[in-house]
């Protein structure tokens, strides 16, 4: 079992611990343990009941009223806010629930449930994407582990697969090779805009993570693709994201290379460069429906 401190809860409920402190003393919402030296100590349970009560509060729910629901009340009115798709927010807030309790039942029901009601696309890019920012941020800071970012992550993988495999294979047009460079293994976003370029007709080669470079160099020779799609998300030891990006546009100077990731926000690519940062999946889909 996990343990938490109210720092922990703080970040990933986005209750500040002042307000946590008294929601303890005043209503006893939560009751930790504490050790020796008097500091307080969180279960999965705390954290659990912390981010239901966070969700209600969020939305509209005076914290007076949640503290007389009983466990029954309280989850009942859980399941009603989950059903209300609409509100991205609130399916965050309970993908995050699922995470921690490594539910992946209940993360499916959420997930094809939320695909039903807006669609695959706007699911991975108004839903999944804010949730990964936001677990991205929490691992980062050590308020999760890395076994739970891995079994969320490997599920939504595992669902863009599925998507992918759906889709029609093309019998003519564009190629495009979508690879991660070498070390990179966050390749969510980039199996979602595989999903992009499959749809929209085109051929996608994906190559997945961890690509040598001298790889990519022999598979486009064999297959000729007019497009390259990398992404860049892990701040990597001895990695020159410059040196890169020119070794990239030199080596590939007759095809264009869409290039995205957070890695990018701060570098700007010169005019007239056969590099183009994507800024979003709506850019992408954007560009994608120009070379159509």
């Amino acid at each position: 079992m996990a343990h938490y401190s109210i720092k922990d809860l703080e970040r990933l409920s986005g209750i500040q611990a002042h307000t946590i402190r008294i929601w303890e003393k005043r209503y006893k919402l939560i009751n930790p343990e504490r050790t020796n030296t008097n500091i307080r100590i969180y279960s999965d349970n705390d954290l659990k009941r912390l981010l239901n009560i966070a969700l209600l509060n969020k939305n509209g729910l005076k914290i007076s009223k949640i503290a007389h629901l009983s466990e029954n009340d309280l989850n009942s009115k859980i399941i009603k806010l989950s059903e209300d798709y609409s509100n991205a927010g609130n399916q965050i807030e309970n993908l995050i629930l699922t995470m921690v309790q490594l539910d992946e039942v209940k993360f499916e029901n959420l997930f094809n449930s939320v695909i039903d009601q807006i669609g695959f696309e706007d699911t991975i890019v108004n839903v999944i994407y804010p949730f990964l920012s936001k677990i991205g941020v929490l691992w980062q800071t050590g308020n999760i582990n890395p076994a739970q970012e891995h079994f969320i992550s490997n599920i939504i993988r595992r669902k863009i697969l599925v998507a992918i495999d759906k889709l029609e294979i093309p019998v003519s047009g564009k190629k495009f090779i979508l690879f991660l460079p070498e070390g990179e293994f966050h390749e969510i976003s980039l199996l979602f805009f595989a999903y992009l370029v499959k749809k929209h007709g085109f051929y996608a080669i994906y190559l997945g993570q961890s690509v040598p470079f001298a790889d990519v160099v022999s598979i486009q020779k064999e297959y000729n693709a007019e497009y390259l799609v990398t992404c860049f998300t892990t701040q990597m030891p001895e990695f020159s994201l410059v040196d890169y990006l020119g070794q990239t546009a030199k080596t590939f100077k007759k095809q264009k290379v869409f290039v995205t990731g957070s890695q990018l926000l701060n570098y700007d690519i010169k005019r007239g460069s056969n590099l183009l940062k994507i800024k979003s999946a709506e850019h992408f889909k954007q560009q994608l429906n120009k070379i159509k």
